[in-house]
């Protein structure tokens, strides 16, 4: 016990270090996520067809694999393969990487979202607003957007829960997130080695930052009610 409380003030600064990792990337996904998601559910339900298809067929490919096989495509194929490595050396190229696979990966999930929000409201309503004289742009934005909001936030929800977790994937591209930061302390790290207990303390990192949103989401929901 006296060993860790003096390996804890290290163990503590490291892990903190690796937190801050994952939060940027668990931002950066959620910031290039949910556009990105947006722009692909208008594609795959153009009227284009090869536009559809080409979006269903990518959303098909990137929810039907692993994002851990993702990370490694993105991140090793270009140098690997077409010797032409596009993401640099170091940690910030293993950021890079990583931030364009999860949100390649979260869009098209985002996509869905807001596909069946968008199409769950009422066709009357559209109907409505165009004989009233209104674009289609303004139907949607003063009519559906704040409807398709409430419809999609518990699913939405729960797909940021699952990212905050999903972020300790990066690891498998050595990203330093939080579990490889305590993961090193097992291998050897700062003078300490064989610990597997900085390890397991990363779940409190991950419970306390998943409480938070839990609350703040469920509070949007709450404002959201009035839709009922």
């Amino acid at each position: 016990m006296e060993q860790i409380m003096e390996q804890m003030p290290i163990v503590i600064h490291s892990l903190n270090i690796g937190f801050i990792q994952t939060l940027k990337l668990f931002f950066v996904t959620l910031i290039g996520a949910f556009p990105l998601g947006l722009i692909m559910s208008f594609g795959s339900t153009s009227r284009f067809k090869p536009l559809s298809w080409f979006i269903k067929l990518l959303i098909w490919i990137i929810r039907g694999t692993p994002l851990m096989i993702q990370l490694l495509i993105i991140y090793y194929f270009p140098g690997l393969v077409l010797h032409n490595p596009i993401w640099g050396g170091g940690e910030s190229g293993r950021f890079l990487a990583a931030s364009v696979s999860f949100i390649l990966n979260y869009s098209c999930y985002f996509s869905e979202i807001y596909r069946g929000g968008i199409q769950g409201v009422p066709v009357g309503q559209e109907e409505a607003g165009l004989v009233l004289g209104m674009t289609k742009t303004q139907i949607f934005f003063k009519i559906k957007l704040l409807q398709v909001i409430k419809r999609i936030v518990p699913p939405m929800s729960n797909e940021i829960i699952t990212l905050v977790k999903d972020t300790s994937l990066a690891r498998i591209i050595a990203l330093q997130e939080i579990i490889w930061a305590g993961q090193a302390f097992m291998k050897g790290s700062q003078g300490i080695s064989g610990a597997i207990w900085p390890l397991f303390f990363t779940a409190v990192y991950y419970l306390i930052f998943n409480g938070i949103l839990t609350i703040l989401l469920g509070t949007l929901e709450k404002k959201l009610d009035y839709f009922r």
